[in-house]
């Protein structure tokens, strides 16, 4: 048998990061004017693969969701986004990426216990599966207690840094969870990047 090694060979003993973040990336008045945007949004009862609004899984799943489509008024959010993402994969993962081929998410979790249970954002009904998952805090933390984005990592499940303006970024294999709120609104942007599948 002959060995065949790709040159460069790729890092074999790095472990990718559970999460990163990116602190800084959007100004106050553009936090302002993306928050005014999304407030907006018609909103409707966030659901879970497979099923309708109808249904009650309030134990698994609470909260609001809107859309954000690519238009002349949100075109620089996307670029920003789009930036921030194409910055933290080539730092810490280098997935293979092509872009977003889903609308952004305004999720609200509205204070009376929503919140989301542990599950993965590598579902998707298109041919090009989400990669990478970017969390955007909308919210003062100040302004809501509970609603903590937990990432599980290895026994204890990590929090990730309240802070407005920051945005999460983590493989959408990754096991996360949001805890109940228990005072005020916490509002994000979640947006998923995708790519070939995973070889």
């Amino acid at each position: 048998m002959s060995l065949y090694t790709f040159a460069p060979m790729p890092p074999t003993t790095r472990e990718h990061e559970p999460f990163v973040i990116w602190e800084n990336g959007f100004t106050p008045e553009e936090l302002d004017r993306i928050e005014a945007y999304c407030d907006a949004l018609p909103q409707h009862k966030a659901t879970i693969t497979g099923s309708t609004e109808s249904e009650d899984f309030a134990d698994y799943r609470k909260s609001k969701v809107g859309w954000i489509s690519s238009n002349p008024d949100t075109g620089w959010f996307y670029d920003k986004l789009a930036w921030i993402s194409r910055q933290l994969n080539a730092m810490f993962y280098r997935f293979d990426l092509t872009g977003f081929v889903e609308d952004m998410q305004f999720t609200v979790y509205d204070g009376e216990g929503d919140h989301y249970e542990w599950h993965v954002d590598a579902g998707s009904n298109h041919d090009a599966p989400r990669k990478f998952s970017l969390v955007l805090q909308l919210t003062d933390p100040n302004q809501y207690d509970g609603g903590e984005l937990q990432i599980h990592r290895e026994k204890d499940p990590t929090p990730v840094k309240r802070e407005r303006g920051l945005v999460a970024a983590f493989p959408s294999y990754t096991l996360h969870r949001v805890t109940p709120v228990t005072r005020g609104i916490r509002k994000t942007i979640v947006v998923w990047v995708s790519g070939p599948p995973f070889k």
